[in-house]
């Protein structure tokens, strides 16, 4: 049954078991790996939370998680043996008696075991307690093999690059930088991954990859809901920090990287590096230039009438916290000299829609230069969610006696290959147990994209917008975000 049976008997220890996370994300990771094949044939999941619970009432709670959001229809028979694998452990992230019971608990599941079993730590909680449970494991001795010992840290890493690199010397006190595992769930997702396969498997399209053949690059996450629960946190992070500078910028590292001599995960992060070197810093006296920002306010959405960002809980009256970001970005390297790269995200707009648009240039000199039908531009365009696909649009003639262009695509849908394909968390999950670190982020990537929006981010601190709220709902964000591409004559797509 199991595909994967060279890994290892592994305890895996989740900080944060019973929130939000864990129960939407982690668990139904774990169960449709386990449903694959994919788990080790010895794994244990010790669920760390504060209350005082009992393994059957956690087993069922889980249960009733799964029900409602694995990809899969729970069986009766893979639920009976996921759960024998699945232990409640009450903890105390403060207190050092709590590590020390857990170091008991796992040399325990050692024994039980007959051998040192690889240890995989989850912070699936906030940040602020990254240093706290780092510190301990620490004292205590929890993840002392570098070879056999994991930890996966949840995005935001830091607040800004400051606190990103005390955070990763912190870490660096406790663990290799090979033990060190920061997740960005948007590079599990199929899509994405599948631009390293595009790009540098086919003969057709790397040739034309530069600036002599791409007018442009979009980069879009649009989200239809608000902040929902997450007021609180969101109100202290925005949209630049929240997704551009970690969502956005690792896809534009995947879209722009030179090829990989390998698909070692050293030389693909080192290509990602170089991608984050390159790109022109912005100046302070530029970012009103370069930089949109927005925040929603009432609107429509699908028939309904929604409030606006400062009417939602957890919110201050007068925020001046943005809900949409736009940055128009340039890569000083001899590929993209001169290529605009637009990115774009924000809550409450009009569709959830993920997508990267490569569009091309236009022909110097076009046969049909005297059609009454004005030809478009090739584009190339690469959905992510909800549609997962890849689009190739060009043009033909269309049918019947005159000779008449029009605009086609030719589409690669991944749901017509396989309907039933694996969520991000699978995919990362899994190369965390495998030991593969090419799709997680290493500590000078961090850095070095904190560093790309550092002045956006001080200067939108510093500065309080006078027109928020300056988006409707239900729209595609503000009217200047519309300015920023079409100074240089283009429209976001």
């Amino acid at each position: 049954m199991n595909e994967h049976r060279s890994l290892k008997p592994t305890s895996i220890i989740i900080f944060g078991a019973t929130g939000d996370l864990a129960k939407r994300k982690l668990f139904p990771a774990f169960y449709n790996l386990y449903i694959d094949g994919r788990m080790p044939e010895q794994f244990t999941i010790i669920a760390l939370g504060r209350a005082d619970n009992t393994d059957e009432h956690f087993k069922n709670y889980i249960k009733e998680n799964l029900e409602q959001f694995s990809r899969r229809k729970m069986k009766p028979e893979d639920w009976e043996g996921f759960q024998t694998h699945i232990v409640y452990f009450q903890h105390q992230l403060d207190q050092e008696n709590s590590y020390q019971e857990l170091y008991h608990k796992l040399q325990d599941f050692d024994t039980a075991y007959g051998v040192r079993a690889n240890r995989l730590f989850y912070l699936s909680i906030g940040p602020d307690f990254i240093t706290t449970i780092s510190n301990h494991i620490k004292k205590t001795a929890l993840a002392s093999d570098a070879g056999k010992d994991r930890i996966i840290i949840e995005k935001p890493f830091g607040r800004n690059k400051q606190s990103a690199i005390e955070l990763n010397h912190l870490l660096s006190q406790t663990f290799e930088e090979e033990q060190i595992y920061r997740i960005d769930h948007y590079l599990g997702k199929e899509t994405v991954q599948n631009i390293l396969a595009f790009r540098f498997g086919n003969s057709i399209f790397e040739p034309l990859w530069d600036h002599k053949h791409i007018e442009s690059v979009q980069i879009t996450v649009a989200e239809e809901v608000g902040v929902e629960t997450r007021g609180a946190f969101y109100e202290q992070t925005g949209a630049l920090r929240d997704m551009i500078q970690n969502h956005l910028l690792q896809i534009l590292c995947m879209v722009a990287m030179e090829p990989p001599a390998s698909l070692k995960a050293g030389e693909i992060r080192d290509r990602k590096v170089d991608v984050l070197r390159s790109i022109r810093r912005i100046t302070a006296d530029q970012v009103e230039h370069y930089a949109v920002r927005g925040q929603y306010g009432k609107g429509i959405i699908n028939g309904v009438e929604v409030k606006g960002y400062r009417q939602e809980n957890g919110i201050a009256e007068d925020s001046n916290t943005e809900t949409f970001a736009a940055v128009k970005f340039y890569l000083d390297n001899k590929r993209w000299q001169n290529v605009p790269f637009y990115v774009r995200t924000g809550k409450k707009m009009k569709e959830k829609h993920s997508y990267i648009t490569i569009q091309f240039k236009p022909l110097p000199h076009s046969t049909f230069s005297d059609s009454p039908h004005l030809l478009s531009a090739n584009r190339l365009i690469i959905n992510i969610q909800p549609l997962m696909d890849i689009r190739l649009q060009f043009m033909t003639k269309k049918p019947g006696l005159s000779l008449v262009l029009e605009p086609v695509e030719m589409i690669f849908d991944y749901f017509a290959c396989q309907e039933d394909t694996p969520e991000a968390y699978e995919t990362l999950l899994l190369d965390a147990l495998l030991g593969d670190l090419t799709l997680f982020m290493r500590s000078d990537q961090v850095e070095e994209a904190w560093d790309v929006v550092t002045t956006i981010q001080e200067a939108w601190q510093n500065n309080k917008d006078i027109s928020f709220p300056n988006y409707e709902a239900g729209s595609w964000g503000p009217e200047e975000s519309n300015a920023l591409v079409e100074r240089q004559g283009h429209k976001w797509v």
